[in-house]
């Protein structure tokens, strides 16, 4: 409910004007320039919009998307969500397996199912994907601090999306309903 509260707000910041959100997200320094991005990762494969297996230092991690929410095709107990097969092919159709990515940091490691969280970036052309899935329809905002680097950059491409009614916002919420990403997903 915090998160929600915390995400509302910062929709409501920017909700006159996309300006006013800040970054375009495009930025690829670490979000804190003490901290030095993670080694060079392979797409092992994607396991839904918002997950993927990378290998990285000789071993396959688990990482989840910092910051975007896509909806949910393959959590146990929850039905498949609508647009979450689309997203996952998004996903999938942006990082295949094989494609070489950057990982970076924010203030934490891992989340409490022990994923590696990470803002991803294609190492062959540095499309930030976390960004990406958001601008296109794919994925909401998921603010969930201290990891709020991009944040800014998350809102107002979603803000731009759903005023554009692309993707999740055409076929599953009306263009002024909340971005409310910010519940307890996994």
């Amino acid at each position: 409910m915090r998160r929600l509260l915390l995400f509302t707000v910062a929709l409501a910041a920017c909700a006159t004007t996309v300006a006013a959100c800040g970054s375009s997200g495009t930025a690829s320094s670490p979000a804190d320039p003490s901290a030095a991005a993670d080694p060079p990762a392979t797409v092992v494969r994607v396991v839904d919009g918002d997950t993927v297996v990378v290998r990285v230092s000789g071993r396959d991690e688990r990482v989840r998307l910092i910051g975007v929410d896509t909806p949910e095709s393959v959590k146990p107990g929850t039905p498949v969500q609508c647009f979450a097969l689309e997203a996952s092919a998004r996903t999938k159709a942006l990082l295949p397996a094989g494609t070489p990515v950057r990982l970076e940091r924010d203030a934490e490691l891992r989340d409490r199912y022990k994923r590696l969280l990470a803002y991803v970036y294609r190492a062959s052309d540095g499309l930030f994907v976390n960004l990406a899935l958001t601008r296109e329809g794919f994925a909401l905002p998921y603010t969930f601090p201290p990891n709020v680097a991009h944040a800014d950059a998350f809102v107002a491409a979603a803000t731009e999306a759903r005023q554009s009614r692309l993707g999740l916002w055409n076929r599953c919420r009306a263009p002024d309903a909340p971005l409310d990403a910010a519940d307890d997903r996994s």
